[in-house]
């Protein structure tokens, strides 16, 4: 028998809303819960049930030949989450994608949609029909050939409804269900049934009279005092009740078993909704195991040919720019000239002519991959010089937000009118790779239509290099001082095991939410905070509100930052050391939607330095044989001083030009003291607050930050706004600007699209608000050091010295320096930082050295004479 599953659309969607958190979003706000967890049951249901047939059914109003019957059916529901509601589309979208017929009918439920389709299969026989839904209203359609899979908790918890599995559990048939619904009603639909009867009182009526006619006909034979005149008071309701519990099987549905035939699926429009909800999982199954469905005739015609000695000469001829891509998985480096595609193995791109056209400045180059293709020429020690255009990094400045810049998606973005598949782009790298000089042509436009041109090619294109540099740089690290601090932490991880088993009065398992939750709030009796789907939340915040009242919370937090500590950090950087004892992280460029680079095995930006052990693994990492120190040269409180330069309000202003402690000033402002009044607590509010405002910070989120009411909180916000008028109204137009333009820009132009700044979604809209708010002054500082960066390596060269680039972590450069060169170094990387950029208020560079990156002073030039 041929298979036929019909999918119930908004009761899987809700079914999956409800699974999965709604921490799911994509780095632009988009929330992706429900929409993945649809994907993963059609997933699900493709590999378990593999139907000839599919259909999904959608309810298309609330209003429906029922509420005709009974106005308040359904009454009682509320309105769908909008957070949901922004999915359907995405989900209707990806079925597109799966050419998945989608059925809705004016005035009926998608319930009679299954109903009636699941009719004609029965009449066409030979046709085996499923039900997906998480509605028990359907089971009234199982017979011997159709099934309910009942999907009971999450997205793969589910119950098979067959007519054995209705008579175990249920002992009437499926149709009788109707009659036993009709008596017991359904609090979810609004449907009143007889007040009164519930379920276990309808199946006994319904098991001994078969229906509902029978139960009146015999309503003097049913047992009770109060039971018969409850009926008898409400028949009508009972009868009205049938009608609103059966399934419309007789809907005006209309298809074709040919629409509804699994079909292949539309691989390059899955391919880009995947990669704009972020659906990095199933990207990579894409691109495993979808096979190819268009036609060869789609991909250009393309003649690769391979260079040898002898056509080498020619191809050399009136070169003047130079496309190429070089793959480091296979050595080859491909040259594209408009359809010829040239390959050049190792040894032929490695010779002496080849070598002079990559290092000569004079001949233009465009690539994808820049830093990629750089770390693999330094190996070969070949300088590249001439690049002028990257067009993974101008996809990056063109759109920060998108997942990836992969060459197929550049093409599918940026070339439409090739109609060219991005999975067949995927499975031929020559053909993506053939389309480089196209994608230059079309992007370096855009990038100076958008005023992207300082950006691009004084930040971002030069940065590649510099980073490529640092990454081979790489760091010292003493293996013996992380040996140390784990045989330490491990010490200390026990000392306060044994303390905690004393306190709860017995061993457990402390890593285990579960078993600790049941010694925090069956044995000790603390009051629950907050529960999860799976019992209670010992989350840090429920922690560290149940620390006010027991010292065993207390002792857990300190336990997991302890144990953390350990296992991410100390034990995996060890592994992560060279033989040449150095760890080399990797700057990712194009990842942060901001433009701050992030970094990756390992991910030094992360090393917690809030607690004291944190910031004592930084002893670990040292200066490298033949040199001296570390210096470290750190941007202070930058991105205030960008807030202040951009908003020009006066008081901040004033205070970084007079060189104030800027949290001390703002404490005077917000509590209405002088200076000298200011006591430690004010400025640590004060601090909390600056920075706070940068954010986007809400009044909740300050008041769990300084451990103060939510009304105190606001209050501090308040006098900030009240005295820093000026930030106030720059905040707002930023917004403003931002729900007109549908982007927001940084001082050196760089944009974030923000899709969702005028969301009906509060959260969501919310979210675009926090985001524009916050991008400008983030993302300005972003540029500030990248441009710093770019700047200071052009310096190290120029002036050939030995101290080298190593780290840039948040607003800091690291260096190591020799002892000789450490005043004129500390000197150039002092002023190329204060230079990088002219702002209103000054820049201040705090400059420190050390033996250690842990151990470090303040940079005085008295003493570190040469």
């Amino acid at each position: 028998m041929k298979k036929l599953v019909l999918i119930d659309g908004h009761s899987l969607a809700f079914r999956a809303f409800y699974a999965l958190p709604l921490s799911m979003q994509t780095a632009s706000g988009i929330f992706t819960n429900a929409s993945y967890g649809f994907t993963s049951m059609l997933k699900k249901i493709y590999k378990d049930i593999q139907p000839d047939y599919i259909i999904v059914a959608f309810d298309k109003s609330k209003t429906t030949f029922r509420n005709e019957i009974f106005a308040d059916y359904k009454g009682t529901r509320g309105k769908m989450p909008d957070e949901l509601h922004e999915q359907i589309e995405y989900i209707e979208q990806l079925l597109d994608a799966h050419n998945i017929k989608q059925i809705k009918l004016e005035g009926y439920e998608a319930d009679d949609i299954i109903g009636t389709i699941s009719k004609v299969a029965e009449q066409k026989g030979d046709i085996q029909t499923i039900i997906i839904t998480g509605d028990r209203d359907l089971y009234q359609l199982v017979d011997k050939n159709t099934a309910v899979y009942y999907t009971k908790k999450g997205i793969s918890d589910i119950d098979e409804m067959n007519l054995n599995a209705i008579k175990t559990k249920y002992g009437i048939t499926p149709q009788q269900l109707i009659d036993v619904k009709a008596l017991m009603g359904d609090k979810s639909d609004n449907i009143p049934g007889v007040p009164g009867v519930g379920e276990k009182t309808a199946l006994k009526l319904i098991t001994e009279y078969h229906n509902i006619e029978e139960v009146y006909n015999n309503i003097d034979k049913v047992k009770g005092k109060a039971l018969p005149k409850k009926l008898a008071d409400n028949k009508e309701l009972a009868f009205m009740s049938y009608k609103l519990a059966k399934i419309d099987r007789k809907a005006p549905v209309d298809f074709e078993w040919l629409d509804i035939e699994v079909n292949e699926v539309n691989t390059n429009e899955l391919y880009k909704l995947y990669t704009k909800l972020e659906f990095n999982k199933f990207l990579q199954d894409l691109n495993q195991n979808e096979q190819l469905n268009e036609k060869i005739e789609d991909l250009k015609e393309l003649q690769v040919i391979i260079v040898n000695k002898e056509n080498e000469i020619e191809l050399l001829n009136n070169i003047n720019c130079l496309s190429f891509f070089l793959n480091p998985d296979t050595d080859q480096l491909y040259v594209i000239d408009n359809n010829k595609l040239y390959q050049f193995n190792t040894d032929i791109w490695q010779s002496k002519q080849w070598v002079d056209v990559l290092t000569n400045v004079n001949i233009k180059k465009v690539t994808h991959g820049l830093k990629q293709a750089v770390h693999y020429f330094n190996k070969v020690n070949i300088e590249i010089k001439g690049i002028i255009f990257d067009t993974e990094l101008a996809g990056y400045v063109l759109d920060p937000t998108s997942a990836k810049y992969s060459l197929p998606l550049l093409i599918s973005k940026y070339l439409p009118e090739k109609n060219i598949s991005i999975q067949a782009l995927n499975q031929s790298l020559l053909q993506a790779v053939s389309y480089i000089p196209d994608l230059y042509m079309v992007m370096s436009k855009k990038i100076e239509e958008l005023f992207l041109n300082e950006l691009y090619c004084e930040v971002e294109l030069p940065l590649a290099t510099v980073l490529a540099q640092v990454e081979e740089n790489g760091i010292s690290v003493d293996s013996n001082v992380l040996k140390d601090m784990a045989t330490e932490l491990n010490i200390r991880i026990n000392q306060l095991t044994t303390k905690i088993y004393d306190l709860a009065g017995e061993e457990f398992n402390i890593n285990s939410p579960k078993q600790l939750g049941l010694i925090l709030f069956d044995k000790l009796g603390l009051p629950v905070i907050k529960k999860t789907k799976t019992g209670y939340s010992t989350s840090q915040e429920v922690l560290e509100t149940l620390a006010l009242e027991h010292e065993l919370p207390a002792l857990i937090i300190h336990y997991r930052q302890l144990a953390k500590l350990k296992s991410t950090y100390v034990d995996g950087l060890i592994t992560l050391i060279t033989e040449q004892g150095k760890i080399h992280t990797t700057f990712n460029q194009t990842v942060t939607a901001t433009g701050r680079l992030s970094s990756t095995e390992p991910n030094l930006q992360n090393i917690p330095i809030r607690l004291e052990e944190g910031r004592r693994i930084r002893r670990a990492f040292v200066p490298s044989t033949d040199y001296d120190f570390l210096l470290a040269a750190d941007y202070s409180q930058i991105e205030l001083r960008i807030l202040a330069h951009m908003s020009g309000d006066p008081i901040l202003t004033d205070s970084f030009t007079k060189n104030e402690d800027i949290h001390t000033r703002t404490a005077s402002e917000v509590f209405n003291v002088t200076t000298d009044k200011v006591d430690r607590e004010m400025r640590a509010r004060a601090k909390a607050v600056n920075f706070g405002i940068v954010y986007g910070m809400s009044d909740y989120g300050l008041a769990r930050d300084i451990k103060v009411s939510r009304k105190e909180a606001a209050v501090y916000i308040n006098n900030y706004f009240e005295r820093y008028k000026a930030v106030r109204a720059y905040l707002d137009q930023t917004v403003v600007d931002a729900k007109s333009n549908g982007y927001v820009e940084t001082i050196l132009n760089r944009r974030r699209y923000l899709p969702n700044i005028n969301s009906r979604n509060y959260h969501q809209r919310s979210f675009a608000e926090r985001i524009a708010t916050n991008t400008p002054i983030q993302g300005s500082a972003a540029d500030l050091i990248k441009l710093a960066m770019v700047r200071l390596q052009h310096a190290l060269l120029k002036g050939k010295y030995k101290s080298r680039m190593l780290l840039q972590v948040h607003d800091e450069l690291i260096l190591e320096v020799t002892k000789e060169e450490l005043p004129e170094i500390a000197d150039l990387l002092e002023k190329t930082m204060k230079n990088a950029m002219q702002l209103s208020v000054p820049i201040k560079v705090d400059v420190k050295v050390g033996v250690n990156w842990y151990q470090m002073e303040e940079y005085k030039c008295q003493n570190y004479q040469k």
